[in-house]
């Protein structure tokens, strides 16, 4: 672990977990063990000093977009998808209190009794004070994932660098759950991203970091140290930058 005296390679990290990273193998709501080592691996974030905002989306209990696709109308279909990131969101708020770590959820629409308005200077407030945010309900608005949410947040809270955690450890040229051959990319350029259309995140949120500079960090929430690893600086996962080191 990073001595206290060290400080991190990153100050102010903003983490986008997806839905399905919460749920166990039948990919549908929370399994109680991967929410508290979720948990577990952000309060050890904050020990060494990192200021720590989340972003998590909603795809282990509803999809807007596949909704949408079966006949749905998207924007009602976008609009539940947002209640379900509320439900990550508190869950995840719960998990880090349990382990005495303070967390706020702020919620671009509003849900009076359980979560305070986004408000950008109430999030930095709360970041100063060691808490961790966690932003719920997207940008507050249809038609936008939480991917873009997760980039215009970490922009306006003045993240260093944004980390999307998933179930796989990095960015491949192909689906490494259903290719065994898969290639993963230790370093890419937004550039290279975009050429190969490498599904990394949607294409808005690429262009918005690619176009403020911020980078981008993928790997696998589940491995047990990643985050920490990031933290460090050390390799783990993809870096997305424009220009990546040798």
């Amino acid at each position: 672990m990073v001595s206290p005296k060290e400080p991190p390679a990153w100050q102010r990290v903003l983490l986008k977990l997806s839905g399905e990273a919460l749920a166990g193998d039948d990919k549908f709501g929370i399994e109680g063990d991967i929410l508290t080592h979720t948990a577990q691996e952000l309060k050890n974030m904050l020990e060494v000093g990192v200021e720590l905002g989340v972003v998590i989306g909603g795809g282990n209990f509803f999809r807007g977009m596949s909704a949408a696709s079966q006949g749905m109308d998207r924007v009602s279909s976008d609009y539940i998808g947002m209640l379900a990131t509320a439900m990550n969101a508190l869950a995840l708020q719960q998990a880090l209190e349990a382990l005495g770590v303070s967390a706020r959820v702020l919620s671009a629409i509003e849900i009076r009794g359980v979560a305070e308005p986004y408000i950008r200077a109430r999030a930095l407030k709360h970041l100063s004070m060691g808490r961790v945010v966690i932003f719920a309900a997207g940008t507050g608005n249809p038609l936008f994932t939480t991917d873009t949410a997760a980039s215009l947040r970490a922009l306006e809270i003045g993240a260093e660098i944004m980390v999307k955690a998933t179930r796989v450890d990095g960015v491949f040229d192909s689906d490494p759950e259903k290719n065994p051959q898969a290639m993963r990319f230790d370093r890419l350029s937004f550039d290279e991203v975009l050429q190969r259309k490498l599904k990394v995140m949607d294409m808005t949120a690429i262009t918005l970091c690619q176009e403020n500079q911020m980078p981008i960090q993928v790997l696998d929430l589940h491995q047990k140290g990643s985050l920490m690893k990031m933290v460090k600086g050390e390799p783990v996962g993809t870096l997305i930058m424009d220009r990546p080191e040798s």
